[in-house]
């Protein structure tokens, strides 16, 4: 029991206590002084009582601010036990779902329509004491939350933000007037004219679908036992990495692919450098973000650009020095702000000498350069028929994502980097 609902109670029996002793016309010496040591008492209780209040306000507040957040973690701590073994073998030989992992496509289902048996993205961590594909047990932990998925994604290191959504479009609008500002040139004189505030919408379309099919043969399935749920999860995982990054990048807009940032028409500002690779190339780039108040400095940007790029700028040393171009970038660029990468960055072409492209990205305001929109659940679905004849179970997992850039000005391709 709180302790001011104690001393409250406390003090509605002094005032009956009080009201009784008070209506006697001949109050003997003892209730006299009984009416003293109330009276004194109850006063006492008035302060302890203000007191009792605010020590439990604050009780008050935290607890609600715990409620707030219990049911995220709650929801986040089913997620971390969901296991993707009973989704195949629900799928294979109809065994029901049990536990967390029903709870989960339980409430899955409630929100979207799923043909078979919904993943929670979260699902795809990687878990403690697990293996990796090598064999070696990982005990690293990846928080369960939609960012941090594909743990060495080139998208995510680049700064794009990995949004969750239930259902329909999703608009970012983006400010793209530049409000003006001016001196009155006399002292009755009129400052600049007003200058329109517009901003243009950054849609994230449900309309494109990600594929990535599982095949598990009979004898993975009678013999595998629980290590089905780390080489499903890992299989998916790695699929739905790989492909995200391409996309991201190099999506070609038709045939089912969302448009790249780096084939989409997002207006952002290609340079063609058309010369060996080399820090002052990107140097200029940098300049241009801090002109357009981007950045404020090189650690504020992000890079993104091809091994051959790195092996070409290593090799090559400053006359008369033992300092190569690769140690000028990163003594401007932190190398935990670069990322090199054959997945996300067509290979070398033309020539000779051959030449690749590009990216450099920064965060201005905590806006993001690039949306990456994910809708509900991973919708895990089994074919009956392609692998009926020797008993194998083959699963497709359909993911719908989406891709669109917030500001131009966050980004720039750098073209022709030899």
């Amino acid at each position: 029991m709180l302790e001011s609902v104690k001393i409250s109670r406390r003090q509605s029996e002094i005032r009956q206590s009080l009201a009784g002793l008070v209506g006697k016309s001949d109050a003997t010496a003892d209730e006299i002084r009984s009416m003293e040591a109330l009276d004194n008492e109850y006063r006492g209780n008035e302060t302890r009582y203000r007191a009792a209040l605010i020590a439990e306000d604050t009780e008050r507040r935290e607890a609600g601010a715990d409620l707030e957040t219990r049911g995220d973690r709650e929801y986040a701590d089913l997620v971390s036990r969901f296991e993707i073994r009973q989704a195949a073998l629900f799928l294979d030989e109809g065994r029901l779902l049990n536990g967390p992992t029903a709870e989960i496509v339980s409430e899955l289902r409630a929100k979207g329509g799923y043909r078979g048996v919904p993943i929670p993205w979260a699902a795809l961590e990687q878990r403690v004491g697990e293996t990796v594909a090598s064999g070696t047990p990982n005990p690293i932990r990846i928080a369960p939350t939609i960012d941090r998925i594909f743990p060495e994604s080139v998208a995510v290191r680049m700064g794009a933000q990995i949004i969750s959504i239930d259902s329909g479009e999703v608009d970012y609008p983006v400010t793209t007037s530049a409000v003006s500002a001016a001196w009155a040139a006399t002292e009755t004189g009129a400052v600049g004219g007003p200058t329109p505030y517009a901003t243009t919408q950054k849609p994230l379309k449900p309309t494109n679908t990600l594929g990535i099919t599982a095949k598990i043969t009979r004898t993975t399935l009678k013999q595998g036992g629980t290590a089905i749920e780390q080489a499903v999860r890992r299989d998916i995982n790695g699929a739905i990495g790989a492909a995200l990054d391409k996309g991201v990048f190099l999506g070609a807009g038709a045939s089912g692919e969302p448009a790249g940032v780096l084939v989409g028409s997002y207006g952002i500002t290609s340079t063609a450098v058309n010369a060996a690779a080399s820090w002052a190339a990107f140097r200029a780039a940098v300049e241009a973000f801090m002109i357009a108040n981007a950045a404020t400095s090189p650690a504020d940007v992000r890079l993104l650009i091809r091994p051959e790029i790195w092996n070409s700028m290593d090799n090559v040393l400053i006359t008369n020095t033992a300092v190569s171009e690769w140690d000028r970038l990163v003594k401007n660029i932190p190398l935990s702000n670069i990322a090199a990468s054959s997945n996300a960055l067509a290979a070398p072409a033309g020539g000779p000498p051959v030449s690749s492209k590009a990216l450099l990205t920064t965060n201005v305001g905590g806006v993001p350069p690039i949306f990456v929109g994910a809708w509900g659940a991973i919708d895990l679905i089994r074919d009956p028929y392609s692998d009926a004849a020797s008993g194998g179970l083959r699963l497709t997992a359909l993911a719908t994502l989406d891709v669109t850039v917030s500001r131009p000005a966050q980004l720039q391709i750098l073209t022709g980097v030899q």
